[in-house]
């Protein structure tokens, strides 16, 4: 097969594509064990009293499910139209981009000292959202690619979005009923995650990705990112809730993305693409790394010098209190 176009001068042919069906059983197998174990988990660290807390003032919860379905759909649409993506690709990037958010989300708002509580319930809502948003927003914008959206899965990937509540709802339970086993669960997360995607290469040969494709999984956590902490900001959220936001937005659950294109899509119709996933999340690590550590450095520097300030301050006015109690 052949992933090139006129519009498209950077990529290269792919060729020799072979499918070994021992595999490809194993990796839809080996990628849905995957989904189960981190839905488990993220429903493991899901407290029912916080989530009532939160769902008492869910202002933070409803601007970062808008942020999470608006901007990386939009994002994912704008870039696939702007770089002139072929259909294969075009799907494969709207379906990252409709994803709800990832487990990594939650580790980097802690890094970022963001708000737990919310994150962990932001990541939860949208993922119970995505059962209705997902096969939604990938019709909507679908119309803007000729043919698509009739080729697009929608029950499929329904059916896989749907499964994944059945876990997270099995991890809120077990935190509840039975909180001592949740240290257990969580161990279980497969550390090797990346080894089924890796699998792939070795079948494919003569591969190179595009450069547009590099580009657009470079782009798309950054504008979720940038553009998560800017709606966070205008809609007056804190600091901590802003920075909340921002990974939740930028952050997509890949594992879920893998799961729908290794299920819905025939391994020769989906192709190389296949690997999207694994590339969106080593830009995403990246950025968010990057992040964290920017943030941290301004802690480091910025810190003690409001704190001196502060005191200061404290001092000035305890010393204008002293003097007119002495007046």
């Amino acid at each position: 097969s052949v992933y090139h176009t006129s519009s498209q001068p950077f990529c290269v042919y792919t060729s020799g594509f072979k499918i070994n069906h021992l595999l490809n059983h194993s990796l839809n197998v080996l990628i849905i064990f995957m989904l189960l174990v981190t839905m488990i988990s993220l429903g493991c660290t899901m407290e029912v009293s916080k989530i009532k807390k939160h769902l008492l003032k869910p202002k933070g919860v409803v601007i970062a499910l808008v942020a999470q379905f608006c901007i990386m759909p939009l994002t994912a649409f704008s870039l696939a139209k702007i770089l002139q993506m072929d259909p294969i690709s075009a799907v494969t990037v709207l379906i990252c981009g409709c994803c709800p958010g990832g487990t990594l989300s939650n580790i980097f708002a802690l890094a970022l000292k963001g708000d737990m509580n919310l994150s962990i319930l932001m990541t939860t809502c949208s993922s119970i959202a995505a059962l209705g948003m997902m096969p939604l927003l990938l019709y909507a914008f679908c119309q803007g690619f000729p043919g698509l959206e009739n080729a697009v899965p929608y029950v499929g990937i329904t059916t896989t979005v749907a499964l994944t509540l059945i876990p997270c709802t099995a991890g809120i339970l077990i935190n509840y009923y039975r909180p001592n086993y949740v240290s257990h669960v969580t161990k279980v997360r497969p550390i090797n995650s990346l080894l089924p995607k890796l699998t792939v290469i070795f079948d494919l040969q003569k591969i190179c990705f595009c450069v547009y494709v590099l580009a657009v999984a470079a782009l798309m956590p950054l504008a979720g990112f940038t553009l998560g902490y800017v709606l966070s900001a205008v809609c007056r959220l804190n600091a901590q809730c802003c920075r909340t936001v921002s990974m939740e937005t930028g952050c997509q659950n890949i594992q879920l993305c893998s799961a729908i294109l290794k299920v819905a899509f025939p391994l020769e119709v989906i192709g190389p693409m296949l690997l999207f996933p694994l590339i969106y999340i080593m830009f995403q690590c990246g950025e968010a790394l990057l992040l964290t550590l920017c943030f941290r450095c301004y802690q480091t520097f910025k810190t003690p010098a409001e704190g001196n300030l502060s005191s200061q301050i404290k001092w000035t006015a305890k010393v204008n209190s002293d003097y007119t109690q002495h007046c």
